[in-house]
């Protein structure tokens, strides 16, 4: 697994990167960043943790979203989303940063 550096809010992150996930994972890292600045620029939070939560719980609020209409369409039950799987990930994204968001 490669490391590639980002920018998030501002912030250099350095994240595994599996071959062939460049574009996923330039993708997911610009969500990230939009959400989060559209939150801090909204002018009403302040802390980078609670944005950072804030912006998680956003993100996956759409993807789960994004899967109940795919399921309603085809007519299928869609897969509930982890978020806590979701929560741990970035976890382990952040985990060696030495400081909370």
């Amino acid at each position: 697994m490669k490391q590639v550096e980002v920018s998030i809010l501002g912030q250099a992150y350095t994240l595994g990167c599996p071959e062939g996930g460049d574009e996923l994972l330039a993708r997911a890292v610009a969500s990230v960043d939009r959400e989060m600045t559209s939150i801090r620029d909204g002018g009403k939070v302040k802390a980078r943790e609670r944005i950072a939560v804030l912006a998680a719980l956003n993100l996956a609020y759409q993807i789960a979203e994004q899967g109940l209409g795919a399921g309603a369409r085809e007519g299928a039950a869609a897969e509930p989303v982890d978020v806590d799987e979701l929560l741990r990930r970035v976890d382990a994204a952040l985990a060696d940063d030495g400081q909370l968001l």
